[in-house]
Formats: C-alpha cells, sequence, structure tokens
C-alpha cells in the first residue's frame, strides 16, 4: 500500500512561503465565457446505424460545464442524448433549434456539415 504524494520530488525548501504543488491546479482547464465560445453544430449519422443525431462540438471549459449544457439542450429539445469525448449528442435533427437556444443564451454558433 503505497499513497501518491503530490510533492514527491520536494525534499526540503527554506522558503517560508513555499506551498508544494499541487498536480491538479494545472490540469484544470478554465470554461470560457459563452461570447467567446465559438460551438460548431452538425447533423451526423455515421456509425449510428442511419440515425440522425445534432452534434455540437468546440466546447472549451470544464466536463462539469459541458454536461451542465448538454443536459439543458436535451430538455429544451425534448429528446435525449449524450455527452462524451468533448462533444454534446442530442438524437435528432435539431440543428436549427439548437443553434437558436445556444444564441440565445449568448453562444457564437457555425452550421457545419449537410
Amino acid at each position: 500500500m503505497s499513497k501518491k504524494k503530490s510533492n514527491h520530488r520536494i525534499v526540503y525548501s527554506t522558503n517560508p512561503d513555499f506551498i508544494p504543488y499541487d498536480e491538479n491546479e494545472q490540469d484544470q482547464e478554465v470554461t470560457l465565457p459563452p461570447g467567446q465560445q465559438k460551438l460548431y453544430i452538425s447533423l451526423d449519422k455515421k456509425q449510428r446505424k442511419g440515425k440522425k443525431v445534432t452534434l455540437i462540438t468546440n466546447f472549451v471549459g470544464t466536463d462539469d460545464a459541458l454536461k451542465i449544457l448538454g443536459k439543458t439542450l436535451k430538455s429544451k429539445c425534448g429528446v435525449g442524448g449524450s455527452v462524451k469525448d468533448g462533444e454534446i449528442l442530442i438524437q435528432g435533427d435539431f440543428k436549427q433549434k439548437v443553434k437558436e437556444l445556444l444564441e440565445k443564451e449568448g453562444y457564437k454558433c457555425i452550421l457545419s456539415g449537410g
């Protein structure tokens, strides 16, 4: 049973204001405000047995913020979907409705694909 230490390379410091390095501090992503986001909305049916899904990509932020946005879009469209790999999947063809909802929230949206 070995414990993982966050300051495993520091043996001794003479600096009284020294704060040990926290590995999680630099790995945390910052969620950009909606006005600085540029989201791409596309319709996809590849590898989905011909079923259409609305795909929202290029979100910059934490996984929690992405899940909250995905949940909001799914409930406003009244359909299912999922949030994984930094993308939001909404079941069905809802490109225009998703674009209107995101623009109302302040996001910049671009429709891509066919």
